[in-house]
């Protein structure tokens, strides 16, 4: 059989999502997804944290499966990704030819962060990179191949709209392309024509819904997210955790090589307009920023990451061009890409479910270990307990016992300054009246003191281990809480959902 690009792509999103479908089988949901699970169990126009294609996203899957399983709630961000490959093919095939397509599409998935996080769990990064590259795409359509055209607009203004409705971090994206319009004098004409207002204006109209919902919420949303960004103190080493988290999620050597395609890319974009100039522009906004935003505040290392996802185009012509002058360590670098992400969801996986590597704290303890904590729950008939709710002190604990619990007894968030969306999924005054059962983790024996105003009686009925496949690593402790006295406060300002 010859292969061809279009054959080569197939193949590629049949066994890269074949081999995230097998992942998502076997690993517990993250902290992040457990609780964000729980949007699709309060349909809304928008939430506190992030926008709401993502519970968009997981009710499609949802749906598709009839069930709702660890699986399941994946499926829809599986399926996305796999449109993600297809986009980023057609997008570059478009500029540099099919084969750089294929080999673009190639690198985004084996692209750690990109192919395991954003392709696979249930989190804002897969919508917002799939909109993200549509809108990327009708850009460089619109100001680069066909300026001055209205109908690529058409295209920028709903693909910006879903990028929006997935993440906040899409406020990059226009802000982007105006920079181009203001550096670029053979694209300023474009100003001229009804096109960037008409797409601005469907992209609003695309985000109406959370626009709506903050508005009716105190703009607690909004508020919430531009807190992040801001801060006073300095931090001098800010710049180096957001190169490191690159380097960790990027894969090392997919970071040298973007850097160098960035590089590239500005040199040819320094002496003309084009896609590669449009890359840089696209690029720089979001990297420049979050550098800047971390010498004053702590920022989460992915959020950087979006600002790369425009080099790829240029990265796929680049390995085509190497592999065509016949490179000898091309080939061996792309097995490698394979061979190391491969390896590292393998022992992930592992490590989650057998615990082998033994720390006081490590990332998989977090997803790992919620059913024997369930199971414990039931076995004392806590489950069944008339008028009891389950609360911890933390969004992303309560998010997973939540889970673990599936819905059989109301779980709550007992946190005045972070409770996250719990502040809106139910009054704090239903609660007067009945009983709690606080769930703590690890060593904070001193957590109940923190409610005993808010309870008639407090008492500790047990400690007991959790564990995964039988092995224990982490201690639960849980303190009845007897007769709530007084709803209990949230900080944040709130308003019935």
């Amino acid at each position: 059989m010859i292969w061809t690009p279009r054959r080569a792509l197939i193949a590629l999103i049949v066994i890269s999502a074949g081999l995230r479908l097998v992942w998502a089988a076997v690993l517990e949901p993250g902290n992040d997804e457990a609780y964000h699970h729980l949007y699709t169990l309060h349909p809304a126009l928008s939430y506190f944290d992030h926008p709401p294609m993502m519970m968009w996203v997981e009710s499609a899957g949802l749906w598709l499966a009839g069930t709702v399983t660890t699986f399941t709630i994946r499926l829809g961000f599986i399926l996305m990704f796999a449109g993600t490959t297809w986009a980023m093919y057609r997008w570059t095939a478009h500029w540099y030819g099919e084969w750089p397509g294929f080999y673009a599409a190639f690198a985004l998935n084996i692209t750690g962060y990109f192919t395991a996080a954003a392709g696979v769990f249930v989190l804002p990064d897969g919508p917002l990179l799939f909109f993200s590259v549509l809108t990327m795409w009708a850009l460089s359509e619109a100001l680069v191949a066909r300026p001055g055209r209205v109908l690529p607009w058409v295209g920028v203004g709903l693909a910006w709209g879903g990028a929006l409705l997935s993440k906040y971090h899409a406020v990059f994206l226009p802000v982007s392309a105006v920079l181009y319009v203001v550096a670029t004098p053979a694209a300023r004409r474009v100003l001229r024509t009804p096109g960037p207002y008409l797409a601005v204006l469907l992209g609003c109209l695309v985000f109406s819904p959370v626009i709506v919902w903050n508005a009716t919420h105190d703009w607690a949303s909004f508020a919430f997210q531009g807190d992040r960004a801001v801060g006073m103190r300095f931090r001098p080493e800010g710049p180096l955790i957001v190169l490191g988290g690159q380097l960790g999620y990027l894969l090392p050597w997919i970071w040298v090589d973007m850097i160098l395609v960035l590089l590239a890319c500005w040199r040819i974009g320094r002496r003309s307009a084009g896609i590669g100039r449009l890359a840089v522009f696209l690029a720089m906004v979001p990297l420049v920023f979050f550098t800047v935003v971390s010498c004053f505040r702590e920022t989460f290392p992915h959020w950087s990451l979006i600002g790369f996802v425009p080099l790829y185009p240029a990265l796929g012509d680049k390995w085509w061009k190497k592999l065509v002058a016949g490179s000898r360590w091309m080939p061996r670098r792309l097995v490698i890409g394979v061979v190391v992400p491969v390896s590292i969801a393998i022992f992930w996986a592992a490590q989650a479910e057998y615990g082998f590597i033994r720390l006081k704290k490590e990332p998989t303890m977090e997803m790992s270990g919620w059913p024997s904590l369930a199971k414990e729950l039931e076995n004392r008939g806590i489950l069944n307990e008339p008028n009891t709710f389950l609360f911890t002190t933390y969004w992303f604990t309560s998010g997973q016992l939540a889970y673990a619990t599936d819905g059989r007894v109301p779980v709550l968030c007992y946190n005045p300054a972070a409770p996250h969306s719990f502040a809106y999924w139910s009054t704090p005054e239903q609660w007067v009246g009945q009983n709690g059962i606080l769930v703590s983790l690890d060593d904070r024996h001193d957590e109940s003191e923190g409610y005993a105003e808010y309870f008639r009686r407090i008492e500790l009925i047990g400690a007991f281990p959790m564990t995964r496949h039988g092995s224990p690593f982490r201690t639960v402790r849980l303190y009845r809480c007897v007769d709530q006295l007084k709803p209990f406060p949230y900080r944040i300002e709130r308003r019935a959902p």
